[in-house]
């Protein structure tokens, strides 16, 4: 006699009630997978994630007003050992992709990938193997493969003071420069790292280790 599989308990967290809706009807449909509850924004996953322990949290990034799917899963990992994050998304951005796994999150998968794919990240999910989707796995190896971008000292200096959460103004008051030369040493970094946001710029510094 074949031993029955355990039932995965599923923890969805997305802002739109629909797209909750459709995922809850996908996910009755596979007899070993069984959601558990449903959180429409950040801080109410973390809540229910610490309430009700399940195995595995399916997270979307954009998550409205509060804090993101990145921050929601940053402090649902850090509150227990056991939590599986796999995010589910529509945004496969380089800066995304490092923001969520930086996070913690086990797998990245995008919400264009077939049924089977997303019971296949579930499942593997619940056992603490990674799983990416095809192009996000491009993306992660391409960068991997990269070299990684020469920054000058000034630009070195300049992302040291945005890690720390400085403004252009303050910034600039800090290294005796004008303004508008922070911008400008900005554009080129964020030219080099392939982001265009400031958070998108630590965060890739940090990965490649550009920063002390």
């Amino acid at each position: 006699m074949t031993a029955a599989h355990p039932t995965i308990r599923i923890l969805l967290c997305d802002d739109h009630a629909v797209v909750r809706a459709g995922l809850l009807a996908l996910l009755g449909s596979e007899p070993d997978i069984q959601v558990v509850g449903e959180a429409g924004s950040g801080e109410e996953a973390v809540a229910l994630a610490a309430r009700l322990t399940p195995d595995v949290v399916l997270m979307d990034l954009q998550l409205g007003k509060g804090i993101d799917g990145v921050e929601a899963t940053r402090r649902i990992v850090s509150g227990t050992d056991d939590a599986h994050v796999l995010v589910l998304t529509t945004y496969d951005t380089d800066a995304d992709i490092t923001r969520a796994i930086e996070a913690g999150a086990t797998g990245y998968l995008l919400k264009a990938e077939r049924p089977e794919e997303l019971f296949a990240a579930i499942r593997s999910a619940a056992e603490g193997r990674t799983t990416l989707s095809p192009p996000v796995a491009s993306r992660v190896m391409a960068r991997m493969r990269a070299p990684q971008p020469t920054l000058t000292d000034r630009e070195r200096d300049i992302l040291g003071q945005l890690s720390q959460g400085l403004g252009n103004r303050d910034i600039a008051r800090a290294l005796f420069i004008s303004e508008a030369t922070v911008k400008t040493h900005l554009g080129r970094i964020y030219d080099k790292l392939g982001v265009d946001t400031r958070a998108g710029a630590v965060s890739v510094a940090k990965e490649q280790r550009l920063l002390p």
